[in-house]
């Protein structure tokens, strides 16, 4: 295969494995749960070209794909891979199968819708990692957005209705802001090299920070991310506390700081602030919390906390520690998560207590690291 088209088969190929979940009987459940793993587990597979593809110490995008979608306005299929978005790609191809294993016996109804929402939250993820055209940004972005609404609204606990409408209103009005974003940005880059007016680019930045913020999410824009989190199934958990908030700070590093350097360095005063507050805040919070869901939420807040104040103190040491940070993240608070649904698995099998015990181990290294 032209390795030119690593990266869309990469993103698509969940969504091929979610179409051919549709033509299954829906009360084949065995089958469904089989397909759903095998697809998930050759998605984390073919996810490891990307170690090979891209070197170590090098600069740049690699096994980038840049071909005109849209001609007007001018929007390109642009992806690539660097070193940050390939081991985030890497990490979330590995958190979907261990997602399915979570959900095995605990999704009895809709086990069919279940799984085609779970890989394509996946396509919008491994997306957003991958993309490196505005538009196409968004276009995956929107797409991360409704499978995780339906699977905390559908299979979530007693309050999922109402964490489920408040995650699409916040994660919406960041989707809203952004694309008046991207429209202006659009609209400068047809007169030429994006220059804008200072006034306009701290307007920008802003309304790009706020929909990066809501996602990390950082004080006080985090209200959302509690409810979401104890509502949702284990699969849900496992991925939002694994991955889905590492998309926010992502989105900073990638998109403010680059297209925004000058709004970037005058607002990280304040920013560091909220930060500052949400590292504080979140930790005491966590700390008088009784239900463990929320004690994850919140120590969330708190650790993502010290990313948003290392990307924001323009130092390359600093920088370098949020994104380990952003790494270790993902494997231990994704496995915490998971941990909770394995509390009952004492009296499963062998195989689920030895994995059990692997992820325990993986969680303390990821932690102490």
């Amino acid at each position: 295969m032209n390795s030119a088209y690593a990266l869309p088969m990469l993103t698509i190929f969940p969504a091929l494995g979610a179409l051919a979940l549709l033509i299954l009987r829906s009360d084949d459940h065995k089958f469904i749960r089989g397909m759903s793993l095998f697809v998930a587990t050759a998605e984390f597979f073919f996810s490891l070209v990307l170690v090979p593809g891209v070197p170590i110490g090098s600069s740049g995008y690699r096994l980038e794909l840049n071909v005109p979608w849209i001609s007007s306005p001018p929007i390109h299929f642009h992806m690539g891979v660097d070193g940050l978005s390939a081991f985030l790609v890497i990490l979330t191809t590995l958190l979907t199968p261990i997602s399915i294993l979570a959900s095995w016996n605990s999704i009895q109804h809709r086990v069919k819708e279940f799984f085609i929402m779970l890989l394509m939250l996946e396509v919008g993820v491994v997306g957003v990692f991958l993309s490196l055209d505005l538009f196409l940004f968004f276009l995956f972005w929107e797409v991360m957005l409704i499978p995780m609404a339906f699977l905390i609204g559908i299979w979530g606990h007693d309050r999922r209705i109402y964490a489920a409408v408040k995650f699409v209103l916040y994660t919406m009005a960041g989707s809203i802001l952004m694309l008046v974003d991207l429209v202006e940005i659009q609209r400068a880059l047809q007169t030429g090299a994006l220059v804008l007016p200072t006034q306009t680019e701290m307007i920008l930045f802003l309304a790009f920070f706020l929909a990066f913020a809501i996602k990390v999410p950082l004080f006080p824009l985090h209200t959302w991310l509690p409810d979401a989190h104890v509502e949702a199934p284990t699969a849900g958990s496992v991925i939002l506390a694994g991955v889905l908030l590492k998309m926010g700070t992502y989105g900073m590093m990638r998109f403010c700081l680059p297209l925004f350097p000058l709004a970037s360095r005058k607002a990280a005063p304040y920013v560091a602030a909220l930060a500052i507050i949400g590292i504080i805040y979140g930790a005491l919070v966590a700390l008088v919390q009784p239900n463990l869901k929320k004690l994850v939420a919140y120590s969330s807040v708190s650790h993502l906390g010290f990313v948003v104040l290392g990307i924001f103190s323009f130092n390359t040491i600093a920088m370098q520690g949020a994104i380990y940070q952003m790494l270790t993240r993902l494997t231990s608070r994704s496995t915490v998560a998971w941990l909770l649904q394995c509390r009952a698995c004492r009296h499963s099998s062998y195989l689920w207590r030895s994995l059990l015990w692997a992820f325990r181990c993986l969680t303390g290294l990821s932690a102490n690291t």
